[in-house]
Order: C-alpha cells, then sequence, then structure tokens
C-alpha cells in the first residue's frame, strides 16, 4: 500500500476507535505501509529474528501481563528488544498502564504511542478494516450503476446517449440506483469491485431538458441503495453498420478491465426502438444464469452441432441405402 501517515491514521479514526496519543505530536510523522498488524511478545521474551517491525504494534492484555511478571532488569531489557526496532506506531488496547520507561524509549526513536479502551480482538479486527480501505485501489468511471435483479449493471457510453434515462426507467420498473454520473469504484480483497456514488451527488440524477431530480425523494428509499459490488459493464454506443460489431451468439464471455479486475461485459447499439431497460434486465438476468452455471448459447450451440452430426449420419446412411 502506499505510505498512510500515522497522524491520518489517527485524526479519521480517533473518535471510532476511541484512540488518544500518549506520546507528543511530533511522533505521527512515520508512514504505515503495509495492512498488517503485528503483536511484539515474542520479541519482548528474546526471539527478534523475523520481526515486523514496519507493521503497526499492538500490545494487549497478554504483552503487559508478561512484562509484569519481570523483574525491573528483565522488563527493561524486553523493551530494549522491541524499541532498539525503527516501529511506525505502537498502540495499547483496553487502557492498559503503559509499561515503564516505554514512552521514553520509543519517544527518542520518533514513535507514536496510542491507546483505547476496546478489547485487542476487536480492535485488531477493525483498524485492520479500516488499513485494508485505505489501501485499496479506487478510480472514477463516467456512468450511472443500478442494481438490476441483485446484478450490479454499470451502464457507460458517451455523453447524452440515454445512461441517466435508461436507470430512471429501470428504478420506474423496480430496481434500485447505485450512482448516476459519477461512479467510484473501489477494489477490495479477493478481485471484488465495489461502486457507489460521490458524497456530493448522492442519489441525484441530471436528466437532459428537465434537470437535477432527486431519486429518493421522489420514489422512495426502496429505490437506492448506498453502494453494490459491479458485475456487468453495459456499454451504449450508437448503431453504426461500418463500425460496430454487435454480439450475435454470444459464445464467448467478454470482459473489460477495471483496475486490474476483468468484469463481463456487454454492448447495446442505440437506434429508434430500442427497449433499453428491458435489454439492461434480460443482460442481468443472463449473467445470473451463468452465475448458477447454465450458459444459454452454449447449450444451444450444442444442441444445433448434435442435430447437425444426427442429419450427417442420417444422410450417410441413406447414401448407402439402394433398395
Amino acid at each position: 500500500m502506499a505510505g498512510l501517515p500515522v497522524r491520518e491514521l489517527f485524526e479519521k479514526i480517533r473518535e471510532e476507535l476511541h484512540l488518544t496519543l500518549v506520546t507528543d505530536p511530533e511522533t505521527l510523522s512515520r508512514e504505515i505501509t503495509t495492512t498488517d498488524i503485528h503483536r511484539p511478545g515474542l520479541a519482548m521474551a528474546g526471539y527478534t529474528d523475523y520481526f515486523l517491525d514496519e507493521r503497526v504494534q499492538i500490545l494487549g492484555e497478554t504483552e503487559i501481563s508478561y512484562l509484569k511478571t519481570l523483574d525491573e532488569g528483565g522488563r527493561l531489557a524486553a523493551l530494549d528488544r522491541v524499541c532498539g526496532f525503527p516501529l511506525v506506531c505502537l498502540i495499547i488496547t483496553k487502557s492498559l498502564e503503559v509499561p515503564e520507561g516505554l514512552l521514553e524509549r520509543l519517544e527518542s526513536h520518533g514513535t507514536a504511542v496510542l491507546r483505547t479502551p476496546m478489547d485487542t480482538t476487536p480492535f485488531i479486527h477493525a483498524l485492520t478494516g479500516y488499513l485494508r480501505d485505505a489501501a485499496a485501489l479506487t478510480t472514477t468511471i463516467h456512468g450511472t450503476m443500478v442494481d438490476v435483479y441483485g446484478v450490479g449493471l454499470m451502464l457507460a457510453g458517451a455523453s447524452g446517449i440515454g445512461k441517466s434515462e435508461c436507470a430512471l426507467d429501470l428504478v420506474e420498473r423496480g430496481h434500485r440506483l447505485v450512482a448516476d454520473d459519477v461512479v467510484t469504484i473501489v477494489r477490495k480483497e479477493d478481485d471484488i469491485l465495489i461502486g457507489a456514488g460521490s458524497e456530493l451527488l448522492k442519489h441525484h440524477m441530471e436528466l437532459r431538458g428537465i434537470g437535477i431530480i432527486d431519486i429518493r425523494t421522489m420514489f422512495g428509499i426502496r429505490a437506492v441503495r448506498a453502494m453494490k459490488r459491479l458485475e456487468v459493464v453495459v456499454r451504449l454506443e450508437e448503431w453504426d453498420e461500418d463500425r460496430l460489431n454487435a454480439e450475435r451468439l454470444g459464445l464467448d464471455d467478454r470482459t473489460v478491465e477495471i483496475l486490474g479486475v476483468p468484469i463481463t461485459t456487454a454492448t447495446i447499439p442505440i437506434f429508434p426502438g430500442k427497449n433499453l431497460s428491458v435489454l439492461s434486465e434480460v443482460i442481468a438476468l443472463n449473467y445470473l444464469q451463468k452465475a448458477y452455471g447454465q450458459h444459454p448459447a452454449r447449450e444451444f450451440n450444442e444442441r444445433l452441432r448434435e442435430w447437425m452430426r444426427k442429419q450427417a449420419a442420417l444422410r450417410q446412411e441413406h447414401r448407402h441405402d439402394l433398395e
């Protein structure tokens, strides 16, 4: 992940995770470069090989209790083993008392010490989730995203081609708007892309000739959703017989790459009389069929080939039937 300053981390989640800064604010200047968390108990006990000092360090009840079992010399030696590394920052959970000698050692090395009243395991889960979100790849795409039968469908195409109008018709038919005009895409773990609208636009939509409308106010809360997994990109293109090579069979699944993740795509040629909302519903349903193991185009192709094999065998048989 790109470097995330500890100061930025502290300012963004201090209220949510109830963090307080124990050391001088100047110690918040270091950067976090990994989403992983580390507990330095083994290093305190003396084994420092493979010590992961680039990770955020967590001191919980286990580590603090271990330090209390040591005499003063052993405790200071245990702290020296850890504090000698250029730690990014160290967080103490459960509002436990800061071990004597820890602050002096870490402040002298420019390492921030934070403290939270949260239990260790829930805190680690919450912090890891935030770091993964902060490290996620993000991009912004000009398009309109709709939840159609549970499938995240993004309508893409040139400005003014009818993306918003198609989305409005889909909302009228009971589907849900995610974002119009500007879609923010975030890549999560397991190559999952999540689409959402901008904080400013929310669920507003611009319709040429009408202006800006509020979908949530007009159609109710059931007509919108805050975010949705992106699964299909539907590209709207004006019909051009010489240029546009429209799909006729659908044997091969076409994809477009977004943030390094292949996403199923379909192109709809636009000309008068096209019912874009119905076609969008069919694309969503076809995607669901394939997700459940059915591929209508390939199944039809196989039936056709089997019929052709039977016809060829029948003709061969009739050729030798001279009676």
